[in-house]
């Protein structure tokens, strides 16, 4: 007999039932704070534990969802999010999406740190995370306005620190992600928040890749285009030295490499009547000419455990959902892959159904793009700094309109 509540029915008792199911996989009773792996679950048992799960109450979950969610009560916590309900259509389904290097300005979210003492709490544990390796605080850095935010050695640090504080007031104020993205640097925070990372192990390796970039060369840029990349192929087939750095939409492909075979691309794109904007950035990200930097990165990075995501992680390096560990060779591959932004943005928006996307930054990147690959039955895109003096007050409307709690210790709060 199915366990599909009638509208009148209390919900399904989940984690009894997957108890249950599992007993019968593992020939064993495990704890419901264990991982499933561990007490030899393997991906034949994984899978028809999806198949009794899609008999009993449907497409809730994807065969993926037993890895990302490895013990009972993440499962059952999942199953419960994404049991229909009667009159439930508008219930919040959050997903969170960090941007990248490129957003930073003087004096970002300085007002909501003035503002709120949660964010306030937030952004100090993750700007003394850094220090050791930065020797300034980025809260002063931030507060003070300092124009030095644009190097790459501090720019990538204080992005960090500012995601992840933006992402736990969130969660603070009730707002729990069904899914993370990261867009190039953002991906640390996101690794973060996912629990693939520690605070301390995701604050050590943003601060010495932000130091080692630095040092490169200069002579390397970005070019954002609007094309496709098939468009840009046989055009970058005769620059070696430029490449493909981000695709961030259908014609929203960004080149990176070296300056002057950029520009003399840039003047044959225009004399086709295709745009082009060069970024403000002082390398070349995403392409070959940040391999000097590996080696000693990679050096470090071993050194540092990581694991897999603890919440659904869309990998912009793999441009999919991944529930693989992210340790060394993924940190390292993605300093010189291309951001497949629009590829894991697409399949995040299939496979979760989000209602709302909170764009986690100092400043709105990324919501245009994710409008428009959600087109206009998509989720409700909501950035949680909307402009440059962002404070506790655009914060708390965020909250809101995310069902969530006042943010506490806020000005903003009722």
């Amino acid at each position: 007999m199915s366990l599909r509540p009638p509208s009148d029915a209390r919900e399904p008792d989940f984690p009894a039932w997957l108890a249950g199911r599992l007993a019968g996989y593992l020939c064993r009773d495990i704890p419901e704070d264990a991982d499933f792996a561990e007490y030899g679950l393997d991906s034949v048992a994984a899978l028809g534990l999806y198949g009794d799960i899609e008999e009993e109450f449907g497409p809730l979950i994807e065969p993926t969802d037993i890895w990302a969610y490895p013990t009972i009560r993440q499962l059952a916590r999942r199953l419960e999010l994404r049991l229909p309900r009667p009159g439930g259509g508008d219930s919040v389904r959050a997903a969170f999406v960090f941007t990248g290097q490129g957003s930073q300005h003087p004096g970002m979210t300085a007002g909501l740190y003035l503002d709120s003492a949660g964010y306030r709490g937030r952004l100090d544990e993750a700007a003394e995370a850094v220090l050791p390796y930065t020797g300034r605080s980025m809260v002063d850095l931030i507060l003070s306005g300092d124009e030095r935010v644009h190097q790459t050695a501090f720019a990538q640090p204080a992005l960090f620190a500012v995601g992840y504080a933006l992402a736990r007031t969130l969660q603070e104020a009730g707002v729990e992600p069904v899914a993370v993205l990261g867009h190039g640097i953002g991906e640390f925070a996101a690794a973060a928040v996912a629990g693939a990372l520690t605070l301390a192990d995701a604050a050590k390796l943003v601060a010495v890749r932000g130091a080692f970039m630095q040092y490169l060369p200069s002579g390397g840029g970005m070019l954002a285009t609007c094309a496709t990349p098939g468009e840009l192929a046989e055009l970058t087939a005769a620059e070696p030295d430029v490449g493909i750095g981000a695709v961030n939409a259908a014609r929203a492909t960004v080149l990176s490499g070296e300056l002057g075979a950029l520009e003399r691309l840039r003047d044959r794109l225009e004399a086709d009547g295709i745009a082009c904007r060069p970024l403000r950035v002082t390398h070349a990200f995403h392409s070959p000419l940040m391999e000097p930097v590996l080696p000693r990165f990679e050096a470090v990075a071993r050194r540092l455990p990581g694991g897999p995501p603890r919440l659904p992680y869309y990998s912009t390096v793999h441009g999919r959902f991944t529930a693989e560990p992210l340790y060394a060779p993924y940190w390292t591959e993605q300093i010189t892959a291309p951001v497949r932004f629009a590829d894991a943005a697409r399949e995040l928006l299939a496979q979760q159904v989000p209602t709302h996307i909170v764009e986690i930054g100092p400043r709105v990147v990324l919501t245009p793009f994710l409008r428009r690959l959600g087109g206009t039955d998509g989720p409700v895109c909501l950035p949680a700094c909307p402009g440059p003096r962002s404070d506790a007050v655009d914060l708390a409307g965020v909250c809101s309109a995310l069902d969530a709690w006042p943010l506490a210790g806020s000005s903003a709060s009722v």
